[in-house]
């Protein structure tokens, strides 16, 4: 039966990406999305939030499991990476298995992953409960375990509010400072590597 259950899940995941490909992608082009940025060049952080070292400052927003997370949780590592994406963009999904691995491998340097999932809030600010379900359904077939968070009513304080384009990756460090660059597009994994490294010693001084 559990294996019966974990097919069906894959099955409803799959159907649910062919619609949003057909549907989905094309609709939401015009807000800037996802394979177009794949390769697109990184930008300062400076550029996108105000100026290198902007506090995030406090929020609560809870995760598609029901955890609620804090400005408390930079302060555990030297530094957080931030992946902004939506369930219905290509390249979002496809690297988050990698993510995966990465959030593994960089743990004991210091370093943490998360995800937001910027779709799971409808128009007014609340969180959506069908995007949460088919984002508990990306988290089980890719299987990610760290945290996809949903948007609190500030947007992260405005962080996430000018997105146009998904995925974005930022930086914050322990002290709930933006930091480094802003990367517009999903990368492969030996990327990331190299990417958390240099932000990561630009983070620790």
């Amino acid at each position: 039966m559990r294996i019966k259950k974990k097919n069906l899940c894959v099955l409803l995941l799959s159907g649910i990406w062919c619609f949003t490909i057909i549907s989905g992608c094309g609709g939401k082009a015009e807000s800037g999305t996802n394979e177009s940025l794949e390769n697109a060049p990184t930008v300062d952080a400076a550029e996108e939030s105000g100026e290198d070292g902007t506090n995030i400052g406090e929020f609560s927003m809870q995760d598609i499991t029901g955890e609620t997370y804090t400005q408390e949780m930079f302060a555990e590592y030297d530094l957080t990476m931030v992946n902004v994406f939506t369930t219905w963009c290509t390249p979002c999904i496809n690297e988050i298995p990698d993510l995966q691995i990465l959030s593994e491998e960089v743990a004991e340097k210091g370093v943490n992953v998360v995800g937001i999932a910027l779709d799971c809030v409808d128009g007014s600010g609340s969180a959506d409960k069908d995007t949460v379900e088919k984002a508990e359904m990306l988290a089980e077939y890719t299987g990610a375990s760290y945290p996809f968070l949903i948007p609190d009513g500030s947007f992260l304080n405005g962080r996430l509010a000018n997105i146009s384009a998904v995925p974005e990756t930022f930086f914050v460090d322990k002290e709930g400072n933006i930091v480094g660059e802003t990367y517009s597009g999903s990368r492969s994994l030996e990327e990331w590597k190299k990417i958390v490294e240099t932000e990561l010693k630009g983070a620790v001084k």
